[in-house]
């Protein structure tokens, strides 16, 4: 194409492609009559909307705590973060379009969080959580699986005594996310 110009690395990985592309089409097959099976799609459907901070507000989350008032830290469309300075947590709401919870579920495993099946709210997810040497639970995460997509809630307590058991609250967000779920 006239104009068109592309770097180094675009020409390579374009030419990776159509070798890995004539590799697959040329490939022997056990039978001259038979053809290779149709390539399948990992695309799902996308699942439901959700409003912001997984419709909660702020004084919501604060009173999860029974604290005083939560610092937003980050808030858009698909993630909030809110802090307590004065004996609380850190709690993050995130949004995953197209991505799936399997992948989150096995991180969580692999950090020493061991992953159980939870429901919330009818749907399916999973809950992991970590405990201080003294049997606190310090950090809790649970993630609510919707087809395509999922919402995790995320609670952590960094040098502070737990001012609530931090999966109770979590779950309690997680389930009031489900029930706001724009249908």
């Amino acid at each position: 194409m006239p104009g068109l110009r592309i770097g180094r690395t675009t020409a390579v990985v374009v030419t990776a492609a159509a070798v890995g592309l004539g590799a697959v089409a040329c490939g022997e097959s056990g039978d001259a009559g038979q053809s290779a099976a149709p390539a399948t799609s990992s695309v799902t459907r996308p699942g439901p909307l959700f409003d912001e901070c997984g419709a909660l507000s702020d004084d919501e989350v604060a009173a999860a705590f029974g604290l005083g008032a939560f610092t937003t830290v980050t808030r858009n469309s698909v993630g909030c973060q809110w802090e307590n300075f004065v004996g609380g947590p850190s709690v993050s709401f995130s949004w995953y379009r197209g991505s799936p919870i399997g992948r989150e579920r096995a991180g969580s495993d692999l950090i020493g969080r061991p992953a159980v099946d939870v429901e919330i709210g009818g749907r399916a997810g999973f809950m992991g959580s970590y405990q201080n040497e003294i049997g606190q639970t310090t950090l809790c995460e649970i993630g609510v699986d919707f087809g395509g997509d999922f919402i995790h809630w995320s609670i952590s307590y960094s040098n502070f005594t737990p001012a609530a058991d931090a999966c109770v609250v979590a779950r309690d967000l997680a389930t009031t996310s489900v029930e706001r779920v724009q249908k």
